[in-house]
């Protein structure tokens, strides 16, 4: 039985969430949350979900969990424009919307969602795991020149409404702060899983090896996996990883 889209009231509006088949879900009650990453490309906000909801069925099948996919604002369908505290804040409102204030989430975060994701756990004590793919380690060389980062942001549609942000200096400070070394430190004794393609032309492999540094608290896998880029959601190596990751874990 496939999954299907419904809708969450978020704070800058409605937003789109794929849901695995109920009749997958564990008897764990731990809710597995895939975080997509940030469309760089023109025009490509509109399809940001596409190939998420094929990895979070087998991962609700082949892990006996529930699993979902919330469009962070600004990305297929759902509403707002794109800013780093917009995205934290939405996956606040999912985590209450889906397992209130005492539930488990398990954050996965592809590129920059995973940034996303480690950030979210430092500040929620609701998650319990994090895995981060082919994430950052620092942003600040990226948002060095914000203007292009926001006209790019632009284009590829995840920022859609004129004037915003109103002071793109502290919109840039915003993704800086996500600063995933820091957030990696804050885990405490919460296990981690990094996974980054040896060949990665978009995030220096180096990444991986100093998140995974960083968290010196909890369990650390680090998974370089060879001759594999960027793009890793529909890797059969990188799935049977996480698959394990979280049997191990939880």
């Amino acid at each position: 039985m496939p999954g299907f889209w419904r809708v969450v009231d978020g704070k800058a509006g409605p937003l789109r969430i794929y849901e695995t088949p109920s009749s997958t879900a564990g008897a764990s009650g731990a809710l597995i949350v895939l975080c997509h990453e940030l469309p760089r490309e023109p025009d490509r906000a509109t399809d940001a979900g596409s190939g998420y909801p094929a990895l979070a069925e087998r991962l609700s099948e082949e892990c006996a969990s529930r699993v979902i996919v919330p469009m962070l604002r600004g990305t297929s369908g759902s509403a707002g424009d794109f800013s780093a505290e917009g995205w934290l804040e939405d996956l606040v409102t999912v985590g209450d919307a889906e397992v209130g204030a005492d539930g488990t989430l398990w954050l996965i975060g592809f590129g920059f969602g995973g940034a996303i994701a480690l950030r979210t756990a430092a500040r929620d004590q609701r998650v319990r795991g994090v895995a981060t793919i082919a994430g950052p380690a620092d942003l600040t060389a990226w948002v060095a020149h914000y203007e292009r980062v926001l006209e790019r942001c632009r284009r590829s549609g995840v920022i859609s409404t004129e004037g915003f942000p109103p002071d793109v200096e502290d919109w840039a400070s915003e993704i800086v702060a996500l600063a995933p070394l820091d957030a990696a430190s804050r885990l405490g004794s919460r296990p981690l899983l990094v996974v980054h393609g040896s060949d990665d032309a978009e995030v220096p492999v180096a990444a991986a090896r100093a998140i995974a540094d960083a968290a010196t608290g909890g369990p650390v896998d680090l998974r370089i996996v060879p001759a594999a880029g960027h793009w890793l959601r529909a890797d059969p190596r990188v799935v049977a990883t996480v698959v394990g990751w979280i049997e191990r874990h939880r």
